[in-house]
């Protein structure tokens, strides 16, 4: 391992641009829950799992339709957990690791809890594909302009959590005062409005046009939704894969015939393996 971890600091070494490629499993060590598998989430969620309702039964946008204060019961304890969540150390550890690059660094991120932000990464260095939970939008799609997304700022949900419902008011669309709802991608969701993230992507694609040396650190992405593993898997340059059970590399990123490859898989906790690699650069 410890092998390992300075072929890391060889990689840094000879990146100009740091591409941070996160899922799910980052935020674990910052105590947020791990939704894997059903008990995993109704451990989290109790009443849905005395309901038995799965965690793409009440993330889907159907879940506003039917019964909104039990969508906006989830959705509204997460929106209030990851605004109370304080970031761990490793995504510290990720902003100074760019910052000793020519082009800096830029995340991609399936997240929608805004854990990079808070952890001073900046909004035009960010990539939300699924959208993000501290923006709203119309549950009804009454509109698909700029304006069409905002801030969930001024929303401050009061959550009944044995019952996992909203008990406060909902929150509405401003336009045609039909409720809210989270401006995120969920399942079985046609509604979501893209313009947001779209945006941030084309961000992402200029930057990554200017860079010549990429490294790509994965951190936490999962193979059940492999949006964030395929897209350093896909991008030329070295791949850090960061994952306590699922770090295993393609084979276009392994080495062959002993000699070092453009990946290297890492089998631990996101700040387990960030820590040893911030002490490997020093």
């Amino acid at each position: 391992m410890p092998t390992d971890y300075q072929h890391c600091a060889e990689l840094i070494a000879q990146a100009d641009g740091l591409l941070i490629t996160a899922g799910a499993g980052i935020g674990v060590d910052s105590g947020l829950p791990d939704f894997r598998g059903t008990q995993g989430f109704w451990g989290a969620y109790p009443a849905l799992g005395r309901a038995r309702i799965a965690f793409e039964q009440i993330a889907n946008p159907a879940a506003f339709e039917r019964q909104p204060r039990l969508a906006w019961g989830f959705y509204g304890h997460r929106l209030q957990l990851y605004r109370q969540t304080i970031p761990h150390p490793g995504f510290a550890i990720l902003r100074r690791i760019g910052e000793r690059l020519a082009h800096g660094s830029f995340v991609f991120t399936s997240n929608v809890d805004g854990q990079f932000q808070k952890a001073g990464f900046p909004d035009h260095r960010l990539s939300e594909c699924h959208g993000s939970i501290h923006h709203l939008q119309c549950s009804a799609g009454c509109n698909a302009d700029r304006d069409s997304i905002w801030p969930a700022d001024d929303f401050e949900p009061e959550i009944d959590e044995e019952q996992c419902l909203l008990t406060g008011d909902l929150p509405l669309c401003p336009r045609c005062r039909k409720i809210a709802r989270p401006n995120i991608l969920m399942f079985g969701d046609w509604g979501w409005l893209g313009q947001r993230s779209d945006a941030q992507d084309r961000r992402l694609q200029a930057w990554l046009r200017r860079v010549e040396r990429l490294l790509i650190i994965e951190v936490g992405a999962g193979t059940n939704i492999p949006t964030v593993r395929l897209l350093g898997e896909r991008l030329k340059g070295a791949l850090i894969r960061i994952n306590p059970s699922e770090a295993h590399l393609p084979d276009e990123k392994r080495g062959k015939d002993g000699k070092a490859g453009q990946g290297l898989a890492i089998a631990a906790s996101g700040l387990e393996a960030l820590r040893a690699i911030a002490v490997s650069l020093e």
